[in-house]
């Protein structure tokens, strides 16, 4: 039986954990299934084991999915990124010069924000650009 929460570790390098409170490794727990829009509204980040796959909204069922890179990311810059969140996201995904590693895999190769999280994973931001 699948879980309801993904336990996650989240790496920060290059200069981008100074966004996040100068911690450069975080862990954090994230609901399995997750507002399509990767809204924050309508769903808990720890949910209840009764949370039923699709909850309602009063009367609008609020749609899901897995948890993906995408809503990782929403998630980073909404609940743990502490200052200018232009350095971190520009357009719905990362800003260019940021690469990031799913598993030690570049996530080109795992399908960049549609990569599924799964329990486990270790997800890293790095900046590779530098000021001068």
């Amino acid at each position: 039986m699948a879980s309801d929460t993904l336990s996650l570790k989240i790496e920060f390098g290059g200069g981008l954990e100074l966004l996040f409170s100068n911690i450069r490794s975080h862990k954090i727990t994230l609901p399995h299934l997750v507002p399509i829009d990767n809204s924050m509204d309508g769903t808990s980040h720890v949910p209840s084991s009764s949370t039923p796959p699709s909850a309602t909204d009063g009367d609008k069922p609020i749609k899901t999915k897995p948890a993906d890179v995408t809503y990782l990311m929403h998630y980073l810059r909404d609940n743990l990124l502490k200052e200018r969140a232009e350095l971190f996201m520009e357009n719905g995904t990362v800003r260019p010069g940021i690469l990031v590693l799913i598993n030690d895999t570049d996530w080109e190769l795992e399908g960049e924000g549609e990569y599924e999280l799964k329990d486990g994973d270790e997800i890293v931001f790095i900046s590779t650009l530098h000021g001068g």
